[in-house]
């Protein structure tokens, strides 16, 4: 099972990759907000962590999925292109997520107001992910 346990390994991998690069792109937006406050003597939102660590939660999809795979008898190669193709996909929902949570958290420290509307899309970027994990696991069951 070589090839199956790549294919798990790939799943949190590049998942957690993914989630890096959108924390990276996150978390640069919300310090450079946090900046310009201060800069204004304005208060710094605390909420804005919020968008900082959303694509976090991407890593966590590719864990669960991760140890569904590995206790799947599917084949080796099912499991490593699926692992691949998962991986793949929840990764560019987080740094898809990285960059809206980028967006919101400057345009929420600037105008201190849309919080609900800029989270919403935050979990949009999100709910993609969720369903790659879900439709990977079905998958494994399915076929």
């Amino acid at each position: 099972m070589t090839f199956g346990f790549f294919g798990a390994a790939a799943a949190l991998g590049i998942s957690a990759i993914g989630s890096a690069i959108g924390l990276a792109i996150a978390g640069q937006s919300t310090i450079g907000a946090w900046k310009r406050c201060y800069l204004n003597n304005k208060p710094a939102p605390f909420s804005l962590v919020a968008f900082a660590g959303a694509p976090l939660t991407q890593t966590l999809y590719g864990f669960l999925l991760m140890n569904r795979m590995l206790t799947s008898s599917q084949s080796d190669w099912f499991l490593l292109g699926l692992g691949l193709v998962c991986g793949v996909s929840i990764a560019a929902s987080a740094i898809a997520q990285g960059k809206a949570s980028a967006s919101g958290s400057d345009a929420m420290a600037e105008t201190g107001k849309g919080f609900v509307q800029y989270i919403t899309i935050v979990g949009l970027c999100e709910t993609v992910a969720l369903f790659v994990m879900g439709f990977g696991m079905a998958m494994i069951l399915a076929f």
